[in-house]
């Protein structure tokens, strides 16, 4: 049930339903029936005055059938229609015909003395922004702060990118159909949402297999069977060792906090590497973890040549400039799987002198073409065998990769594609891509999740799982659902130290799941 559908996807459902026998005035009979179920929970007893709220095409035939439900169970209920009813077409004009009542006409007036509105103007496939009457009516919900049941998607929401067209409603709750929608799980659409409820509406499972959807709402069900579970008998070089790159010595604490993420989500070994003055602080702040003095890219190059250190973190800390980015080339050249975090991707947006470009952008000339350092990059990235993975928040993604158009999906999708590597773009709403296509939106981050350094715990975390040899793209997709689920689990008043220490209470819930 975690598989994500477009609006065109959820269209092409509804037609293989119906190849499949299924009429689709059923299906709207059922989506009305299972609104008016989820309606009736927000009612305050029988008395409860319910303004039903429809548009011109089938979110509004499922408003007809939702009132048509709760009058019969004896809800005063109101139905307006914005538009002509005459203009109703298909199995929305049958369900309009089936509406014993007068329709009034949808207008601001229309939520005087109500106590609840269920909204079926507009579903996820609406195409351009709402406007004049639509818009003040979107407006007036709002103003009332009436409870709302919301059809498919709030109205005014983009259900493919989450994105609001002009104005969008703000619910308590939707109801959508067989899938939940990218706008379901994506900011700002997730929060204008309300709690979401899909109903099984009578769509067959099997049309999954001719839509192929590759896009999920991150869950475990999507790569515990990657996990790799301390077995009896293991030791330790078996799960891996995980090499993190520190800064200079004023800058250290970043590693630190990576190094601490890697070794708690299981690596065998944590190994800090860094130049004789962060290494001396280092070896005083860390036990369990590895302490390693190299000189520059090359000392970092020879250290990597023992093929047992086989996932090495770099950016945390990094600082920005020509240095950090022979790093990354050095570890790049090495047989280890990598995680490229803040400073390791703003190296490549800079002058030789550490300075950024005017623009603070610095991938895209004005022509559209990848900018010499990022081309570097990307041409580094492709040439390995071994992954890497990719972990931007939105300056650095934008100071790498540009502006790039589209859905925050399509925008990672694209980024993964050019780079070569899986890309983690860190958010709320954060959503994890591979270059075939595959990806992934996180729901599960706690607001306190924004605190310095939980980034770095997050970079650490991926590269802990790579240490043992996970799939990069399951690899990055556990990593940021563990790191959400830990945050929640610790609660507000969070700080990135805490992150690592409450992961251990995570990982023993989710093994009993798996047992």
């Amino acid at each position: 049930m975690n598989e994500l559908l477009t609006a065109e996807q959820s269209g092409e459902a509804d037609l293989l339903a119906a190849k499949a026998g299924i009429a689709g005035i059923d299906l709207m009979e059922a989506a009305g029936k299972a609104v008016a179920d989820v309606a009736k929970t927000l009612t305050r007893g029988p008395d409860t005055r319910i303004a039903v709220l429809c548009g011109p095409g089938n979110n509004g035939g499922d408003g007809f059938v939702a009132a048509r439900y709760l009058r019969d169970i004896g809800f005063d209920v109101r139905l307006f229609l914005l538009g002509d009813r005459n203009a109703l077409r298909g199995d929305a004009a049958e369900m309009a015909r089936r509406w014993p009542l007068p329709v009034r006409p949808a207008s601001p007036d229309a939520l005087q003395s109500m106590h609840l509105v269920v909204d079926a103007l507009f579903g996820a496939g609406l195409s351009r922004p709402l406007e004049g009457a639509a818009a003040e009516l979107v407006t007036a919900v709002n103003a009332s702060r009436l409870p709302v049941v919301a059809v498919d998607v709030p109205s005014g929401l983009d259900g493919t990118t989450g994105e609001v067209r002009g104005v969008a409603v703000e619910a308590r709750r939707t109801v959508t159909f067989f899938r939940k929608k990218p706008g379901h799980v994506l900011l700002p659409g997730r929060e204008l949402c309300g709690e979401v409820i899909v109903a099984d509406i009578g769509i067959p499972e099997s049309v999954l297999t001719t839509l192929k959807p590759d896009l999920h709402e991150n869950d475990p069900a999507l790569w515990m069977k990657h996990f790799n579970w301390p077995k009896s008998g293991g030791h330790k070089y078996e799960r891996g060792h995980a090499v993190v790159v520190s800064g200079p010595a004023l800058q250290t604490g970043a590693a630190r906090l990576g190094a601490r993420g890697a070794l708690r989500i299981g690596a065998g070994l944590v190994t800090l590497a860094g130049n004789a003055a962060a290494t001396a602080i280092m070896a005083t702040q860390v036990t369990s973890v590895m302490v390693r003095s190299v000189s520059g890219a090359a000392g970092l190059a020879e250290f990597l040549r023992d093929t047992r250190r086989n996932a090495v973190l770099i950016g945390p800390g990094a600082s920005v400039g020509k240095d950090t980015a022979n790093d990354v080339l050095a570890t790049l050249k090495s047989s280890a799987a990598v995680t490229l975090d803040a400073d390791a991707l703003t190296s490549f947006t800079t002058s030789d002198e550490g300075e950024r470009s005017d623009s603070g952008m610095g991938f895209l000339a004005r022509n559209g073409d990848l900018s010499p350092r990022a081309e570097t990059l990307f041409e580094a990235i492709r040439e390995r065998s071994q992954p890497v993975v990719m972990t931007p928040h939105e300056g650095e993604f934008k100071r790498l990769f540009g502006v790039l158009s589209g859905s925050k999906v399509e925008r990672a999708r694209e980024a993964a594609k050019l780079s070569g590597s899986v890309v983690v773009l860190k958010g709320a709403d954060t959503v994890v891509a591979a270059p075939d296509g595959r990806a992934v939106i996180n729901s599960n981050a706690p607001p306190w999740l924004a605190t310095a350094g939980s980034g770095d715990v997050l970079s650490g975390f991926v590269t802990g799982l790579l240490a043992q040899r996970m799939p990069a793209f399951e690899a990055a997709s556990a990593a940021v659902w563990l790191h959400g689920a830990a945050a929640e689990a610790f609660g507000i008043g969070l700080i990135a130290e805490d992150l690592p220490d409450v992961l251990p209470g995570v990982l023993r819930k989710l093994q009993k799941l798996n047992s």
